[in-house]
């Protein structure tokens, strides 16, 4: 018998038509986190000797593939934040103040306005006036 395994990463993703394309005649499911320790289910690939995912050098192996995953994940995250902030996409928080606000703001903290009277007056914390200088 011919066992195929997929895995997607999201609830809105299906294989079930992929493997059965790939000639399989059955489809088992298993809904669990990929963080979670506690399997429902273990693998022995025959072929490698490793990957038996119910011994502990198994997980082992296989938990090196899954850290090399999330780098590529995360090096590709970055890739697009690159390309994104070159397309003129502005990333993070909307400033709290227009740049109007900030000129007139950092005016009444040289003319020696307190912080806190400032912060109040816009109604933003102390530390958002603070960043400004």
């Amino acid at each position: 018998m011919i066992c195929l395994c997929a895995r997607v990463a999201t609830d809105g993703q299906g294989v079930d038509a992929q493997l059965r394309a790939a000639g399989a005649c059955q489809v088992f499911r298993e809904v669990a986190s990929g963080a979670k320790a506690d399997r429902k289910a273990g693998f022995l690939f025959l072929g490698e000797t490793g990957a038996d995912t119910t011994t502990a050098h198994g997980r082992l192996m296989l938990a090196g593939l899954a850290e090399f995953e999330r780098e590529l994940i995360r090096v590709r995250t970055g890739e697009g934040r690159v390309r994104a902030v070159a397309r003129g996409v502005k990333l993070g928080r909307k400033p709290k103040l227009t740049p109007h606000q900030r000129k007139r703001t950092l005016r009444r903290r040289e003319n020696g306005e307190p912080v806190r009277k400032i912060a109040r007056s816009h109604n933003v914390h102390n530390s958002t006036i603070s960043r400004l200088a």
